[in-house]
């Protein structure tokens, strides 16, 4: 039997996960690492730290699992995506990672857009503008720390690293150089006008291979430290969010998958990217060569649901934590007790800003049509028809470019709520199918990415048969009519509220 090690090196730690040449899960481990907040608005992490969680969990894993190291084909890699790492020429870090949710380079990006129009770096790279990205805060070391700037060899990934570190190589793959503000999706390649309006030099860019290429082995010293066999092949798959298209089987156009966890995105497959005229999404270039994953990202889903817990349902809390049982699950029958709609009451579940489709900072979260006869199983239900209600809108900004989907997938921890797939399935027009596996999707997209690049499995399809429905709810088309109607309520809302500046005001109060 031949052993696939997939590492998916995330916000608060790395998970290592083994799957066999059948594509079974044997076993999975997880190492966490810390977050530094510097000063407000910034965000680093040592890379250090995830050599350490690199080498810990594949022990870890192996000792676990029984899976002596000589059984290990491939080592491949998921990573978080939009930072960058600084390494000299041996891929030694001279600084510290900045992570995707550093938003330091403001100013930068600023003087960046007086250089080239927005809407062109958008067309170029499938994202907008944004501090956001890799590229800002590499400007940013330019500017603030020139001697860093000076002694950086290469620009990386997080993902990149680690695999510098087996292999000595520095490389990346077309789905985290789309995450930098620099790539040119349709091209495939690192973009001359816009390096040359972010003033970074193409040389201290890594390589591009594609996601499934081995981009070496496993060296002596590295090998040593992680128990694995030096010589073992590296696949350098790619960034966690491609990776998680991926790993929900979203491999080809007409299949969506909307991933629901704290935040929550909407992604789909397409052969061209989809470039809003609104700049309303997103494109990452997927794990799959020549393929796009179109996507949007809603700042608050399960956190505006987590909030409602905290704050709305305190004696399902208490009792719930009596039975040793899930708060949610009590809400959820809470739920049931309220009819579609909510007895018209809407939420808006803009409680942290919003990103896409609205991109709007201020943005705040609120209850309209509330009256006197609402009880608590209708502000709980609105507020899931509302988290609701903004997926759609993220939808509906593909299906305006012609992607149609037959079915949207749900993973992430609050797909498993029947209740709430209901909601989405009424609220979509179109059956939600709930995967067996709902958190390893990144791992699997990686370890997929592995298995092809050595040989293991003959292409991507092979996601096919690793991927099962654990149930499938279907759309009641009254319901869904009904909820048109609200939607469009929902949406008059928010525009109504911006318009006036309601938002920009509430936030410019002390």
């Amino acid at each position: 039997m031949r052993y696939i090690l997939a590492h998916d090196v995330g916000t608060t730690g790395n998970k290592a996960t083994l799957y066999n040449e059948e594509g079974v899960q044997v076993g999975m481990t997880f190492s966490p690492y810390a977050t530094a907040y510097p000063q407000v608005g910034w965000a680093e992490q040592n890379p250090q730290d995830w050599w350490r969680s690199l080498c810990h969990s594949t022990r870890q894993l192996l000792y676990e699992s029984g899976v002596a190291a000589e059984e290990v084909s491939v080592v491949a890699f998921s990573g978080q995506m939009m930072g960058v790492v600084p390494v000299d020429s041996r891929g030694r870090p001279v600084h510290n990672a900045i992570i995707w949710a550093d938003l330091r380079a403001v100013a930068q990006v600023e003087r960046v857009a007086t250089r080239i129009d927005p809407q062109r770096v958008y067309t170029l790279t499938g994202h907008r503008l944004s501090a956001s990205y890799s590229a800002g805060k590499m400007l940013w070391l330019k500017d603030v720390e020139p001697e860093v700037y000076r002694q950086t060899y290469k620009f990386l990934q997080a993902k990149d690293f680690l695999a510098a570190r087996l292999t000595g190589q520095f490389v990346t793959d077309p789905s985290d150089a789309s995450g930098t503000n620099l790539y040119n999706l349709e091209r495939g390649e690192w973009d001359g006008e816009l390096l040359d309006a972010f003033g970074i030099e193409q040389e201290r860019l890594p390589a591009i291979y594609r996601s499934t290429d081995v981009i070496g082995e496993v060296q002596s010293a590295a090998a040593e430290e992680l128990g694995l066999r030096a010589g073992t092949p590296v696949v350098i798959g790619g960034g966690d969010g491609s990776c998680a298209a991926t790993g929900a089987g979203v491999i080809r156009p007409g299949i969506a998958y909307n991933y629901i966890g704290s935040s929550s995105w909407i992604g789909i497959a397409t052969e061209k990217p989809i470039l809003d005229p609104q700049m309303r999404t997103f494109t990452w270039a997927h794990l799959v060569p020549g393929m796009f994953t179109p996507t949007g990202t809603m700042q608050a889903a399960g956190s505006s649901y987590q909030w409602a817990r905290d704050e709305l349902a305190q004696s399902e809390r208490e009792v719930a934590e009596q039975l040793g049982i899930s708060a949610y699950e009590l809400m959820n029958q809470e739920v049931q007790q309220s009819p579609p709609g909510a007895n018209g009451l809407l939420f808006l579940p803009y409680l942290l800003g919003e990103r896409s489709p609205r991109w709007n900072p201020n943005a705040r979260g609120a209850f309209v049509g509330l009256t006197i006869r609402h009880r608590q199983a209708d502000l709980l239900r609105a507020v899931l028809e509302g988290i609701t209600f903004n997926l759609r809108v993220i939808l509906e900004a593909f299906t305006r470019q012609g992607a149609q989907s037959e079915a949207m997938r749900v993973i992430g921890g609050g797909a498993r709520s029947a209740v709430w797939n209901q909601i989405m399935a009424d609220v979509f027009g179109i059956p939600v199918l709930r995967l067996t596996q709902l958190e390893g999707a990144t791992s699997m997209g990686a370890a997929i990415a592995g298995g092809v690049g050595v040989g293991i499995w003959q292409d991507f399809s092979q996601v096919d048969h690793m991927v099962s429905v654990a149930r499938e709810t279907h759309p009641n088309q009254e319901r869904y009519r009904f909820y048109s109607k609200q939607y469009e309520i929902f949406n008059a809302i928010y525009d109504a509220l911006e318009d006036a500046s309601i938002f920009d005001r509430l936030a410019a109060l002390p």
